[in-house]
């Protein structure tokens, strides 16, 4: 690899090390407000939908419902009706290789 790209990875680095360095120096030992608190409760949520959402609708450029979004979704109703994770990802292999094997 070459200087560049080295540089780019160690320069992207040291700015996510300042961005987490940010919260705990800015606020040294103090708790954060209750209405903070409340939101950093919600993201981590949030976050894990917006990045389930996006790789079972994503096909590259734009939205696309295939055999991995009928995978995903079964497996989302698995763990809704109170399954556990290992049944719930194997269903969703399952009903994923057996839509792209139909075609």
């Amino acid at each position: 690899m070459s200087a560049e790209l080295w540089a780019l990875i160690a320069g992207c680095a040291v700015v996510t090390f300042a961005i987490k360095a940010a919260g705990p120096v800015a606020l040294g030992g103090r708790d954060l407000p209750p209405r903070f608190a409340g939101v950093i409760a919600i993201m981590a949520p949030a976050l894990l939908a917006a990045l389930i959402v996006t790789q079972a609708l994503a096909d590259g450029e734009r939205l696309h419902v295939g055999a991995d979004t009928a995978g995903v979704t079964a497996a989302g109703i698995v763990v809704w009706r109170g399954g556990s994770v290992l049944p719930a990802v194997s269903l969703a292999v399952v009903v994923t290789a057996g839509l792209r094997a139909l075609g």
